[in-house]
């Protein structure tokens, strides 16, 4: 991905962790609570099977869509 878009994708990843922040389930392995950011990184890369960074540009637009979708069904 060049830098522009990763840089874009960053930028989502960050406001959306932000907003995500309090607002994901439980869970027994994160006691002091979940870290939204790296929540969704990881869905990022299970997903792509890559990091956002390496993701090939044409795909931009799908990724945007996805991580849209982590906003509002958090997991």
């Amino acid at each position: 991905m060049n830098k522009k878009n990763s840089a874009k994708l960053w930028k989502l990843i960050q406001d959306t962790g932000d907003y995500l922040k309090g607002k994901l389930p439980d869970h027994p392995n994160h006691p002091k609570g979940r870290n939204s950011y790296a929540h969704v990184a990881i869905c990022i890369r299970s997903k792509f099977k890559k990091s956002y960074k390496d993701i090939e540009d044409e795909k931009l637009q799908e990724v945007i869509d996805y991580i849209e979708y982590l906003k509002n069904n958090p997991t």
